[in-house]
């Protein structure tokens, strides 16, 4: 059965950078296993379940709290993105980048959209 966040294409592209954090994150060091990988890969999975579980909520009050999660959380991550740049640990990928400015925007252009109904 198809969920309604399953038509987002805001939680599509969401999906698709968790799979690229790791990946990427595959190649971090084996001591940043519990710090800045683990950091990093839960900051990135919580930006679609965030905009999911605030499709299944039953008004749009609640929607706009929980991608307002989800947009910290993008926050959050490309914050870590920056310190594994910083580090050593990621090259500059401006793909990656991209990727999050996407997301960042979608995200912003539905809580617009939201907001416009509330």
């Amino acid at each position: 059965m198809k969920r309604t966040h399953h038509n987002l294409i805001v939680w599509q592209e969401a999906i698709i950078l968790v799979k690229d954090i790791y990946c990427i994150t595959k190649n971090f060091p084996k001591e940043e296993t519990f710090g800045l990988t683990s950091q990093i890969r839960r900051a990135a999975v919580s930006v679609p379940c965030n905009i999911a579980e605030g499709a299944a909520r039953t008004s749009n009050k609640e929607m706009l709290q929980f991608l307002s999660v989800a947009r910290g959380f993008l926050s959050e991550l490309e914050t870590q993105v920056i310190i594994s740049k910083e580090l050593g640990y990621l090259k500059e990928n401006t793909e990656l980048k991209h990727k999050i400015d996407t997301v960042f925007s979608l995200l912003g252009g539905l809580i617009n959209s939201i907001r416009k109904k509330v």
